[in-house]
């Protein structure tokens, strides 16, 4: 199969909105991190990042799910059940252990000072012991949940499964297929916030995105199957993201006004049996979908190729993904004192953060030999 560089360029840019997304919730009201430096804030600015974080969490990180499952696929054809879960323990479970027993823990200790005043390895065995170890991934949870998606995937084709080979045409059939999936992941997250609110985690993983998570991670074994990334055609991809920012702008903003936010009531926003909740399913399902399918248009026209620097950025990628937490959180404390506003501060976080871990994984952890084979 030939390299989809345009595939590489959206995988790295996406690791670096979730440098963007940990820098915000730095600064900002919303979200949970291992280290937070709250300022008081104008109402503009709590908005700001409001937008900006609900819009980033409605599709980055299903649309890394979308991409491992196409890949997913290939590989499984390629290398047979054995060694597909063999190299995708190595390749997700191993990086996933490292962090969850050193870098998690160092980060926890040493820098957010989350674990207390007794001795690192006091406190490091106290986490074993109980077992709250288990839920200590921080953004690994990710390789975690991947790793369990294509167990599943290997076990279902090993027992003589195949995704089916559905076709996606730009035509009206293709169109209600989208909008038919895009209903079914809001149906589907609506339903598991009934019982498990966003925001809620179970051993770190937020239940109630997983059904946006599932979708796309199934969605991309179907891409395989079908060729969706090289044959889908541009207009349709484009036409899709072009409806989704059309959309989802006044249904946000229908959602701020009248279900709650601006008389500062958000609890329906997380889940329950209401309109509320119902709409924000909807809303981030338009943007998941939407804009995923934009930006593939995006990339396929405008970045399908692998230069020096973008070829450096796709190669360092995942190793910045998995040390990213120590190296930002360090620069936050660095920044504590800096008399910035809280969105430029945020933004200065997020470039110095990406530079540092590049530059750490490219010429440190990647020419690091044992380390390069994990990263």
């Amino acid at each position: 199969m030939p390299r989809l560089f345009y595939i590489d360029n959206i995988r790295w840019t996406m690791i670096v909105l979730v440098l963007s997304m940990h820098a915000c919730v730095t600064y900002s009201p919303f979200g949970s991190w291992y280290y937070r430096d709250r300022t008081q804030m104008g109402f503009g600015t709590m908005v700001s990042f409001a937008v900006y974080q609900s819009f980033l969490q409605a599709f980055f990180m299903a649309l890394l799910f979308f991409i491992a499952g196409y890949f997913a696929a290939e590989a499984y054809e390629r290398k047979g059940f054995v060694r597909f879960v063999r190299d995708r323990g190595f390749r997700l479970g191993i990086p996933t252990l490292l962090y969850m027993v050193l870098i998690g823990p160092l980060t926890e200790y040493y820098l957010a000072h989350t674990w207390g005043n007794a001795g690192f390895a006091e406190s490091w065995w106290r986490q074993v012991a109980t077992g709250r170890l288990l839920g200590q991934t921080g953004p690994m949870w990710f390789c975690a949940a991947l790793l369990f998606f294509s167990i599943l995937y290997g076990l279902f084709r090993s027992a003589g499964g195949r995704a089916p080979r559905l076709t996606l045409r730009d035509d009206a059939r293709g169109g209600l297929a989208v909008v038919a999936f895009v209903l079914a992941m809001a149906a589907g997250t609506f339903l598991i916030r009934l019982v498990e609110p966003e925001g809620k985690a179970v051993l770190n993983m937020q239940l109630g995105d997983f059904p946006q998570y599932v979708l796309m991670f199934a969605a991309g074994l179907a891409a395989y199957r079908g060729g969706w990334l090289t044959n889908l055609s541009e207009r349709f991809c484009r036409r899709c993201g072009v409806a989704a920012l059309l959309i989802a702008p006044p249904l946000f903003a229908a959602l701020i006004l009248f279900g709650g936010a601006w008389q500062g009531r958000l609890a329906a926003y997380g889940g329950g049996f209401n309109p509320v909740s119902a709409a924000k399913s909807l809303w981030e399902s338009i943007v998941c979908v939407g804009v995923s399918l934009g930006l593939l248009a995006l990339y396929r026209r405008h970045f399908d190729g692998r230069g020096p620097v973008s070829g450096w950025l796709s190669d360092n990628a995942f190793a910045v993904y998995v040390i990213h937490p120590p190296v930002l959180i360090g620069f936050a404390l660095l920044l504590h004192d800096v008399a910035l506003h809280p969105l430029p501060k945020a933004a200065l976080l997020t470039a110095l953060a990406a530079t540092a871990c590049f530059a750490l994984a490219g010429w440190g952890l990647r020419k690091t030999p044992y380390l390069s084979a994990i990263v």
